[in-house]
Formats: structure tokens, sequence, C-alpha cells
């Protein structure tokens, strides 16, 4: 998540009082018996989670259960009366949301092979691609931060950024050595479904986001897509523990997302978890625990992550209130519970089964498709004659 600055204040508190069960003692739910539901709603901070509670759709708080593992702010995993809708709450930045997922994937409590996760956050977003409110659902999703990097002030003058891929000499290509968590691309065709489920909705505006779009009209209309009201988007998101802003930064992780995706790759959101959540999906799918390919993520813009003309990237980052932070959030929940009604009206004609496996869905390494490479990028080795080796490989 990017938290704006009016809610920089906010702390972090637990959810609900609500008395919780304890999957260690509970008789509701045993190993003979465990939680299966349809939809996971994976949301990352307070915000982002209670937009989802006390709603006229469905009773999210019927079921608080606690869990080991789980963040201490947010200990309890929330259901309805059937289970058939849960939500986790990972906590902020890239290590809280691995170390949560991982804690309910081999917690031994759900069976969540037939569960669609959806990764539900507010994100920056570029101004080339859409604006605040807007509602984004990407196919792909980089982690731009794993480079080498210099300080751009101690770099020659003919480099345009401070950061260079692993194993190369120079920016903006591929890198040749991997940690596997640079690059993932979901089912492509689950995303189209999702996002054409999204458009269904009546997304949410204000005064104040409307008046500050006004700030990207230029007479190029290179920020068309800042001035026009929230939509669905379907572009990509970059995650990184650093929350970024400006021309510089922004422009280089729209050139990695580009390189890391082989061409394929449209960069518009900033976040802070959702690689790190991938991942541990990917190692729960090797695990059998899941299919990788019932995974959403839906992430809406709550500011923009680079300065309007004349504006500069300080005072954009500090000093302005973009006025998207609440429309964000109320259209997480708008665009998220039609792709939720879309998936549980559609469930046993075309979402209990799944798709049929067609395209590439997984990471850079092609952990899921027996090595076969992904479609997207080099081709990937083990470290033997061929171009990009794994991190910790040692070449002959």
């Amino acid at each position: 998540m990017r938290l704006f600055k009016p809610l920089l204040a906010i702390a972090s508190i637990s959810l609900s009082h609500a008395a919780s069960i304890s999957l260690h003692t509970s008789g509701e739910v045993s190993q003979h018996r465990k939680i299966s539901p349809k939809i996971f709603i994976i949301s990352m901070f307070t915000p982002e989670a209670t937009i989802w509670h006390s709603i006229p759709d469905f009773n999210l708080l019927a079921h608080n259960i606690s869990l080991a593992g789980l963040s201490p702010l947010f200990p309890s995993i929330h259901c309805t009366p059937t289970y058939e809708i849960c939500q986790i709450v990972t906590g902020e930045g890239e290590i809280n949301a691995a170390v949560t997922i991982s804690a309910l994937l081999f917690s031994n409590h759900f069976n969540l092979t037939r569960s669609h996760f959806l990764i539900a956050g507010i994100a920056g977003i570029s101004p080339e691609h859409g604006t605040t409110g807007s509602v984004t659902f990407p196919r792909f999703a980089v982690q731009p931060a794993l480079q080498h990097e210099i300080d751009i002030r101690e770099l020659p003058g003919n480099f345009s950024t401070g950061y260079i891929p692993q194993g190369s000499t120079r920016p903006g290509v591929f890198p040749k050595t991997v940690y596997g968590t640079e690059v993932f691309e979901l089912d492509a065709r689950l995303v189209d479904v999702a996002a054409g489920f999204a458009r269904n909705a009546s997304l949410a505006d204000s005064d104040a986001a409307r008046q500050y779009r006004r700030n990207y009209l230029t007479a190029d209309n290179r920020y068309h897509a800042a001035t026009q009201p929230p939509g669905i988007v379907q572009c990509d998101t970059s995650t990184s523990d650093v929350y970024f802003a400006g021309h510089i930064l922004t422009s280089t992780f729209a050139n990695t997302t580009k390189a890391l995706t082989g061409g394929k790759g449209v960069y518009c959101t900033s976040q802070q978890e959702d690689n790190a959540t991938l991942e541990a999906l990917i190692r729960g799918a090797k695990a059998g625990l899941l299919d990788f390919r019932r995974i959403i993520i839906m992430r809406s813009g709550s500011d923009f992550d680079r300065p309007f003309p004349g504006q500069t990237a300080l005072q954009g980052l500090l000093y302005s209130d973009h006025g998207g932070f609440e429309i964000a959030v109320r259209n997480l929940y708008l665009a998220g519970r039609e792709v939720i009604k879309g998936i549980l009206g559609s469930w046993g004609m075309l979402f209990q089964h799944g798709f049929d496996e067609e395209g590439y869905a997984g990471d850079v390494w092609g952990s899921l498709s027996g090595g076969v490479p992904p479609d997207f990028g080099a081709a990937m080795d083990d470290g033997g004659e061929g171009v990009i080796a794994k991190r910790g490989v040692q070449r002959g």
C-alpha cells in the first residue's frame, strides 16, 4: 500500500473487538473440516480492510479466526457465515506481506485449492495511464528495486539512472542474475474477466480529486488519463518498500517494467507488497496448496506518482493533498464487490473448476511449468550455458 499524507498519523489498529475463535481450540474448524473459501480478500492495512466491513453485501465479520503467525496488528482472519468469503490483513511492506501469507498457507487449517485470491489495495498511480480513484487490474507485477544502485550524482553523464540490473553493466535490460521474484505474470484471461466484472461498478469521485486533476492539463495531452474521472484500467504494478516519487524514478521503473516483461508490461501503479505476496503464493502453489491461476490484483490510485508541470517532486510527495485517498479506498470496495459477485454468480459454470491452462502464469523461473520458460524476458536456465543465472548458482 502507499499511505497518502493525510493518513500518516493514523495508527494501524486491530480490526475487531468481536470474539475470536482459535483454530487450535475451536471445534468448528478441525483437520477433518478445513475452511474452503471461494474468495480470499487480501488487504494490507486498516482502511483497505475496514472498507469491507459493515457493508450490505455480506457480513465479513461473522467469524474472526485467530491464527499463529499473522501480523500482531491484525491477528485474525475474517469470514462470512458460510466461510464462502474470507479476508486476511497482512500488514504493510514486503516482509509483512510474505510472512503473513506464508502463515496462512502453511497453517493446514484452510483448503485453498479452489480459492480465488483478491489482492485489493491502494497505490500510487502514473498520470500517463490513470487517475486518482481509478481501479487497475495488472497482468504483471515487477520488483524494480532488485538491481544495483549507485547515486546518480556519482555516475557518468551518459547515465540517466543509477539503477543497473544485476549481472549487467547498463540500465534498461533484462538482468543476467535473478532472485526469482523480479516479475510475476497472472492468468491473463482471469485478469480480463475480473476487469470486465469491475466495469459494472459506478465508481466514487470527489470535488477535491477533480480539482487536483486539473493541474495535469497540458497542451500535448501527455497526462490526459490523469484528467479523466475514475475508471477501470488494465496496466501493471511495481513493488518496492521504498515509497518512490518523481519523474526520474518513475520513468526508470517504467523502463524496468518493460525490460522485465519483454516489452509486454506497462507500469502504472506503485505499491509495497504484491511481489512478496505472490512469492508466498507461488510457494504454496508448488506445495499443491493453491492454484496460482486464481489470483487477481486490484490496485486503486490514491495519489499521483509524479508532480504536475511546475510542481517539484518534493512538493508533490510531501506537501500536496491529491484528494484521492478516500475515493481510492471506496472504489476498492465498489469495484471489488462486482468481481466477487461475478465469481460467485458463475461459480459452478466457470470458476469452480477454473480455466483450462492456457498462456503463462507464474514467476520468472517457470517454477509452476516444469521449468518451461515464461513468455516474457530472456530464456532462463540453471546456470549452464544460457544467458541468465539464478542467484547463487556458480558458472563453470
